[in-house]
């Protein structure tokens, strides 16, 4: 009966470990990381230990016979004369240089061997590493980070300061070689090549970097500065093919660009010429055409506003928005203590919620769903299968009412404050966002191109959404709405709610919000996706579209 249970409990803590994919879109899961590495170090001591113990045995074997054969051969026949000294040099040869071997090749290893091989099976896999080197390519586009203050570990709010060698430098450059991104592979080549300069120490050297960093440069298009590093990889090494062809080629093509130019330039001439010579006829005056108002692409807002720019809040506008204390119409709940709500925005109306979740209750909500965790999904919208995207890094978990009481309590208290039905509402998620985790502009309601979008739900659109923040971050991380340039960053203990529809039913489409790459620290949120059956005398509907 022990044996089965202690089976029944080793099953399930593999079954623990084995959901573990994906670590880098945790940052929560990636702390079990952490652990297994210092029970692996602790391991590998017991087997360093085990190995200096033998060597030492070895050692003074060698040095009581390196004693013993300089002595006796300084006189092998007076030595071997005395009977003992003969039956002992009998006794070492037969027995003890055996016993010497069988220490020698006695294998220490097989405790970290073992620890080893079952831990790799829950080690990150190939795909961990690629995705969290793209993370930090995503972190530098986002924030406008130079490879050099990445490196060196300079980032705004770090605690625990990270060197980057040239071999990590080699190698996210390499990933991003990889995948063809040849912009982000000259600026990490470039950087490992800097490092090399200033005499940093590594296992590559400048030739193979130069080698990465040319044809990056090339494929460019600028020949020329590909050309440039070219020649100096043939200065520390004459005979690297490849670079000796590459270089050839790099000269043709200047020279054929060069070429190119000199007819281009001649032409221009011969039609300057003969524009001045004919008589120029008159033009009709057209009537100057107004200018779109130029677009700003969304990718660029949204950067924008991570980086705390671009945010459309007039002097005015900001005058309008107050704090205060919050009853929610005296309700019996917060009469004698209201909560303290104040405003984001006005247009999407977004409001805070400050204190409105204790740390006991956070640390329970993540208590709860860390082990449930899995990769964030989205809905494909042609098919409907859920299904894991590189736009949101992070993982999720669903908590219902009835597992936990203070779940429950939660739900309640964003009844009461929002004066919303919960029981058509959708269980708790819980998220936590990876190695520079981010979800990209999205809607949290179904659009009239997807009228099946929450059909399997029966209850209706996603009429509003409550986001509680469990956890400050050091850097990055805010929640962004990119069409109305409002930001709201992350606070511990607060939460934000806004509606996604108006009270006619029709989509918000202002509500398009995101959530911006954590460049530094660990973000926890839970939210509440609260849906229109249930609401029809809560909040009643309006007469006009946009009411």
């Amino acid at each position: 009966m022990d044996l089965l249970c202690w089976c029944l409990f080793f099953m399930s803590c593999l079954q623990t470990l084995s959901a573990h994919n994906d670590f880098f879109t945790s940052i929560g899961q990636m702390t079990d990381l952490l652990y297994t590495e210092k029970d692996l170090v602790t391991s590998l001591k017991d087997y360093i230990r085990a190995e200096e113990n033998k060597l030492e045995r070895v050692k003074r074997w060698a040095d009581k016979l390196d004693l013993l054969t300089a002595t006796a051969t300084q006189d092998p026949e007076g030595f071997l004369g005395h009977p003992v000294n003969a039956f002992k040099l009998m006794k070492r040869l037969n027995t003890e240089w055996g016993d010497l071997e069988s220490l020698v090749l006695s294998d220490t290893t097989d405790g970290f061997i073992s620890n080893l091989t079952i831990q790799r099976q829950y080690f990150p896999t190939d795909e961990d590493q690629t995705g969290a080197a793209k993370a930090l390519l995503r972190l530098q586009d986002t924030y406008r980070l130079d490879a050099n203050t990445i490196s060196v570990g300079n980032l705004p709010g770090v605690k625990h300061k990270s060197h980057m060698t040239v071999e990590d430098c080699y190698e996210l450059g390499k990933i991003a070689y990889s995948e063809a991104d040849y912009y982000h592979t000259e600026l990490w080549m470039a950087q490992a090549l800097k490092q090399l300069d200033e005499g940093e120490q590594s296992t590559f050297d400048k030739v193979t970097v130069l080698d990465y960093l040319s044809y990056a440069i090339y494929q460019q298009g600028e020949i020329e500065r590909a050309l440039g590093f070219t020649k100096r990889l043939l200065e520390l090494d004459p005979e690297h093919q490849r670079a000796k062809g590459n270089s050839k080629y790099f000269e043709f093509q200047l020279e054929k660009q060069r070429k190119a130019l000199e007819v281009e330039t001649e032409k221009q001439k011969e039609r300057g010429k003969r524009e001045t010579s004919e008589k120029k006829k008159p033009k009709e005056k057209k009537p100057k055409e107004k200018n779109p108002k130029h677009q700003i692409p969304e990718r660029t807002k949204y950067q924008m506003l991570c980086r705390g720019e671009g945010i459309r809040m007039t002097p005015r506008r900001q005058s309008r928005l107050f704090c205060r204390y919050y009853d929610n119409n005296h309700h019996p709940m917060y009469v004698l203590a209201p909560v303290k709500q104040q405003d984001e925005w006005d247009r999407p109306y977004i409001v805070r919620y400050l204190d409105i979740i204790s740390d006991k209750e956070t640390e329970r909500v993540k208590q709860l769903a860390k082990p449930r965790l899995r990769r964030a999904t989205i809905s494909n919208p042609i098919t409907g299968v859920l299904e894991t995207a590189s736009y949101r890094i992070s993982k999720s978990a669903w908590l219902t009412g009835y597992e936990d009481p203070m779940i429950e309590k939660i739900n309640q208290r964003i009844e009461d404050l929002t004066g919303l039905e919960m029981d058509t509402a959708e269980e708790l998620q819980v998220a936590n966002y990876g190695v520079g985790g981010q979800y990209e502009p999205h809607f949290d309601f179904g659009r009239k191109d997807e009228p099946d979008a929450f059909k399997e739900l029966g209850t209706g659109n996603r009429i509003a959404t409550w986001l509680f923040y469990m956890s400050d971050v050091a850097a990055g991380g805010a929640t962004v709405f990119p069409d109305v340039g409002a930001a709201v960053w992350p606070q511990k203990g607060t939460a934000v709610f806004w509606y996604n529809l108006f009270a006619s039913g029709e989509g918000d489409y202002s509500t398009r919000h995101a959530a911006c790459p954590v460049l530094v620290g660990n973000k926890w949120v839970s939210n509440k996706w609260i849906h229109e059956r249930g609401q029809e005398w809560r909040r009643p509907c309006g007469l006009s579209e946009n009411e």
